[in-house]
């Protein structure tokens, strides 16, 4: 998932006291940015609705633990 690419790529240059939950939020925000570039409106439903996925839930979708 598109997401999943650019929190990884985030993690790598977040500073050491920036949390994983910030870098999902910048994360976040970028994506909404991209979203609003798409002119078709059920994709760019689809791509907000990808974009408001909490932290929470992203986690438990990814498998991702907490540490």
């Amino acid at each position: 998932k598109r997401i999943t690419i650019l929190l990884s790529v985030l993690a790598g240059f977040c500073l050491p006291g920036c949390t994983r939950e910030q870098a999902y939020g910048a994360g976040q925000m970028w994506q909404r940015q991209e979203c609003s570039r798409i002119p078709d409106r059920a994709e760019y439903d689809r791509c907000m609705r990808d974009a408001d996925l909490s932290y929470d839930a992203y986690r438990r979708e990814t498998g991702a633990e907490r540490k």
